[in-house]
């Protein structure tokens, strides 16, 4: 059986992870699962794919654009797995899908 068919019968891992961060709880269980690797691994990468993914099960980066008055372009660069950044930059990302940074002791 080739892929195709397997997601013609089940549907796709992306789709699936899609809807299932429309939830505001497993998005932050998500975020919070990527954020504890990078900050164990410094996997910049991963985390950001975190992000890309409960950005688009938020609605996109357009109406993430209009919460946070990023332009576009400089979301998708943000996103992007080359992205880096700025904390002020990370704060209202999160702002704008519904989330906030915090400190705990480790």
């Amino acid at each position: 059986m080739n892929k195709n068919k397997i997601e013609q019968l089940t549907g796709s891992y992306d789709e699936w992870l899609i809807n299932s961060l429309k939830n505001k709880k497993e998005a932050a269980v998500y975020l919070q699962v990527a954020l504890d690797e990078y900050q164990k691994e410094g996997d910049t990468e991963a985390l950001l794919l975190a992000l890309r993914h409960v950005t688009l099960a938020q609605g996109g980066i357009a109406k993430l654009s209009q919460k946070t008055h990023l332009n576009r372009e400089s979301l998708y660069r943000t996103l992007s797995s080359r992205g880096n950044p700025k904390l002020q930059t990370l704060g209202l990302l999160l702002k704008g899908l519904g989330f906030k940074l915090s400190i705990k002791a480790s």
